[in-house]
């Protein structure tokens, strides 16, 4: 399993999640059925997800590179 790999799909997952929620508030005043609350709270939850995964990322960044350091000695 490949942590980098999952994250970097978790990260364009919430990044479609935030842009598809964006795009229903721009389009709330020619919608009536837009509910712009729930709306907000998805992209609020689509913005913690990206943070989430980018710090998995920084996470792998930084074993494999305490990895590499071990490997040199």
């Amino acid at each position: 399993m490949d942590p980098i790999a999952t994250a970097q799909y978790g990260m364009m997952a919430a990044s479609r999640r935030f842009e598809a929620s964006a795009t229903q508030i721009a389009n709330a005043p020619n919608d009536a059925n837009v509910d712009l609350g729930a709306q907000v709270v998805d992209m609020v939850q689509a913005k913690q997800a990206f943070a989430a995964n980018a710090t998995v990322v920084r996470f792998a960044q930084d074993m494999w590179d305490s990895l590499l350091k071990l490997q040199t000695r």
